[in-house]
């Protein structure tokens, strides 16, 4: 027996290969499954707790794990390049698909054109005969060949019902896969395994359409009760009421749907819907849903009627659904509505006549929620903080409806006017309905015992050359610039017991910072929902019962300047440090919204007052629609709880801390908006300062008297070569005031300045310098002010700062010198941060 066991130990020992049992095999595999990669004490514990595997060498057993490891790799990597050879298969058909579709549209235009060409020869020869015979047979000609009409049908029956879907289901599928509309590919949507689709707007067609072909990794029936979920994808739905549901013989189902839309802005009417919804099976094994409003000229029912919304219509749309080989689907979505444009002011039109806006805020978002989902299925997004994906989704829908309803201000919804303080620029509406503010399951007020209502304060403005992305980014990042925490603080306290009964801002506030705390987002990150926590910082003993974190449920979209999209927003809820999935909201933000640019002519950079410019008709100010470039509609909405006895004081804030957002927000707008010239290195001096050119001539030779030093070696003899290298320094450099009994103030900084202190050029007129330093700074500067002042310079030691939103900044060394204008008297103070970074 001894003999035997050496035997076979010196053959494993010799031998590259050990044939295991399928016991040890099992074993082996329990392991693997617990432990992918055991150490080197893991394995020995394993053979000394598992008899089965006494014979094996802890070498063996390590070789057997990474073998196992490499093919469990190379077992996921066939598996992914499968899953990218349907997709890729999948995408190749839908391609030649399309390049089939542009074919028939060439040959159609191609047709078209010709017949354009005769009918122009045709009437050249017409025109040439002067006789009356001539214009009387072309007359008769044209009563024996009528324009063809659609056949009356009836909406009052069941089979005329069904006549109009399947003549519905014709039209829709010749805009999906046909050349019913002339479709424009947007830019940007390049087809691909990963990529979102074929995104098409319409050209030259009634109302405004939109169209996306894309691949999904879901079976059809799934897709399909997705789409028609509305409620759950479509943001700007407020109802969706199905009326009747109606079967058909061959197997699928006529819906007679009522639908309620929000208005984008303050200062429109919501849209409704009757429509005809037609779900069905095709030969081919296909699942169609398309639908179309039913009008007075089909006879029948024509849907209930609301006075706070307009009519319009939905013209043949829908969603064909097509399975693909291997699994998932192809689908083709349009839709196609007519807005009733007219009926808004001029200005706000663009909203209405956009296919851009419809192909964002209808197609893709459809298109995004159904990939959003099958990723989901797939186990493909990773769950953040504990929350399942179709809890953080309600969450977002919360946001979005609860603005919307701020927005619009519904009556039906319990939303009612107050009188104003006389100016039109605020419009303030109150709700008293509990359920406004709680749960929708919640009928007890305990945690609100003197809740009297919500109150919303909207407003709306007219932005001139102001990228939506970029503004929303700014207000995004640099909270501080616009708000006030001790409304925030106000916002919160709605949140507790013992709300804080002191609805009033204090002048200037509190100084605070933000931390972002990413929580979810979408597949092409086009929307991002977050937690933001709000730290206050006290000054005074009296702040500190004020000072204390706060936090916003957060949600911002459109600020990737890369997409296609035409709508940014911001919308923020306060929630407490520890918020259940269905913990009251009451959202506040902005929404901005691209309005179609008038010409191609450079335009200056402004923002207008949206109320006086309906009153004129055209932007106000005198500004000629023939200059414009670049327009865009800013929706700004706030929203807060108030107890009864306070609802005057609580109105008042509300309605002055909006007008205060409105001008910051004008202020920033004038900051970030790109230079007519392109240009982004200094704004435009005041009439006391001097010019750019100067200003950093004058730093540059203060700088080089005083230390004896070069602050940089000039690139080029060009006259601007100073201040561009002066505002592409890598370290910070700013300039502060130095006035009597006057508070230091900053008066310019570089990029890199800029950069540290997180402001912008305009804000930085607001900034002081005792703000900025650190109490240990502060001293030292003081220490040093008089030897900078007989010396004309002095270096400070290492130390940190603070930035305008509170974040510490470290610096190694900094230098103060004098700014000496050109008749050598003191201008400024110079200072110069040292390899700076946040801590």
């Amino acid at each position: 027996m001894a003999l035997s066991m050496q035997k076979q130990q010196q053959q494993i020992d010799a031998g590259k290969y050990v044939r295991y049992t399928p016991e040890q095999v099992d074993a082996l595999e329990r392991v693997y499954s617990e432990c992918p990669k055991p150490t080197s004490s893991k394995r020995q514990q394993l053979i000394r707790e598992c008899p089965i595997l006494s014979n094996i060498e802890p070498k063996q057993i390590k070789v057997w794990f990474q073998n196992r490891r490499c093919r469990e790799k190379q077992r996921k990597e066939a598996s992914h390049l499968q899953t990218v050879n349907r997709k890729l298969t999948a995408m190749n058909k839908l391609l030649m698909e399309e390049n089939g579709r542009l074919q028939n549209q060439v040959t159609h235009l191609v047709h078209k054109n010709g017949s354009m060409r005769q009918h122009l020869q045709t009437v050249n020869t017409t025109a040439t005969d002067t006789s009356c015979d001539s214009a009387i047979m072309s007359g008769r000609k044209e009563q024996h060949n009528p324009t063809p009409q659609r056949p009356q049908r009836d909406a009052n029956s069941p089979a005329g019902l069904l006549a109009i879907a399947e003549e519905t289901l014709a039209e829709f599928l010749g805009k999906a896969t046909g050349t019913a509309v002339d479709w424009v590919q947007l830019i940007g949507m390049k087809p691909g395994p990963d990529s979102i689709g074929i995104v098409a707007v319409s050209r030259n067609c009634s109302g405004i359409a939109a169209r996306a072909c894309s691949l999904v990794s879901l079976e059809p029936t799934k897709v399909a009760e997705i789409f028609k979920d509305r409620l759950s994808w479509y943001r700007d739905c407020r109802c969706l009421d199905v009326a009747s549901i109606i079967p058909t013989r061959n197997g699928g189902t006529i819906e007679l749907l009522y639908m309620q839309t929000y208005a984008p802005t303050t200062l429109a009417l919501g849209r409704d819907f009757w429509t005809l919804r037609y779900t069905t099976s095709l030969e081919d094994g296909s699942l169609v849903i398309c639908e179309r409003s039913l009008t007075s000229s089909y006879g029948g029912q024509t849907g209930p009627h609301a006075a706070c919304f307009v009519r319009a219509e939905m013209l043949p749309s829908g969603c064909l659904i097509r399975p693909c080989e291997g699994g998932g689907s192809i689908i083709h979505i349009v839709d196609h509505i007519d807005l009733d444009a007219l009926s808004v002011p001029e200005v706000l039109r663009p909203l209405y006549e956009s296919s851009k806006i419809l192909a964002q805020k209808m197609t893709l978002a459809a298109l995004r929620h159904i990939r959003q989902i099958a990723q989901e299925t797939n186990e493909e997004v990773q769950i953040s903080g504990g929350r399942q994906p179709a809890v953080l989704r309600a969450l977002s829908q919360r946001l979005c409806r609860g603005f919307n309803d701020a927005v619009n201000g519904i009556v039906d919804d319990g939303w009612s006017i107050i009188s104003s303080d006389g100016a039109e620029d605020v419009t303030i509406a109150i709700n008293l309905s509990p359920s406004k503010f709680l749960a929708s399951h919640s009928n007890t007020l305990s945690m609100l015992p003197t809740f009297g209502g919500v109150l919303s304060a909207r407003a709306s403005m007219l932005l001139q050359n102001v990228p939506p992305a970029l503004l929303v980014r700014f207000l995004r990042e640099h909270r501080s610039e616009w708000a006030d925490y001790a409304v925030d603080f106000y916002s919160a306290a709605s949140l507790k017991s013992s709300p804080y009964a002191i609805p009033f801002a204090k002048p200037g506030g509190f100084p605070t910072s933000q931390v972002i705390l990413p929580l979810a987002h979408t597949v092409e990150h086009e929307e991002v929902l977050e937690v933001v926590r709000l730290e206050g910082h006290a000054f005074s003993p009296e702040d500190i019962a004020l000072s204390r974190d706060m936090y916003l449920l957060q949600l911002c979209s459109g600020i990737d300047e890369a997409n296609t999209g035409e709508c940014a927003q911001l919308i923020f809820a306060p929630i407490d440090e520890s918020f259940g999935d269905d913990a009251p909201m009451l959202p506040s933000g902005f929404r901005i919204i691209s309005l179609d640019p008038k010409s191609n002519g450079p335009g200056p950079t402004q923002t207008l007052d949206l109320a006086s410019t309906l009153d004129v008709g055209r932007p106000a100010g005198g500004l000629d629609s023939a200059n414009q470039n670049v327009r865009s509609v800013l929706s700004i909405a706030f929203q807060f709880t108030f107890e009864s006895h306070y609802q005057e004081s609580v109105a008042a804030m509300a309605r002055q801390y909006v007008r205060s957002i409105v001008a910051s927000v004008q202020r920033v707008a004038l900051a970030i908006s790109p230079s007519p010239l392109g240009g982004r290195i200094v704004p435009k001096p005041s009439p006391h300062s001097p010019e750019a050119l100067t200003l950093a001539r004058w730093i540059c030779r203060s700088y080089r008297v005083y230390t004896g030093r070069e602050l940089f070696e000039a690139d080029t003899q060009a006259s601007d070569a100073v201040l561009k290298q002066l505002w592409h320094h890598s370290d910070a450099i700013v300039c502060c005031s130095v006035k009597t009994n006057a508070s230091a103030a900053f008066t310019f900084a570089n990029q890199a300045g800029l950069d540290m202190m997180e402001t912008t050029l305009v804000a930085l007129q607001d900034i002081m310098l005792e703000k900025i330093l650190d109490e240990s700074g502060r001293k030292i500067l003081l220490s040093e002010f008089s030897k900078i002042m007989q010396q004309g310079f002095a270096y400070l030691p290492g130390g940190v700062c603070n930035s305008s939103m509170g974040r510490t900044v470290s610096y190694e060394q900094a230098v103060v010198w004098k700014v000496l204008n050109d008749d050598d008297s003191n201008h400024c103070l110079a200072f110069m941060f040292m390899n700076w970074s946040f801590v």
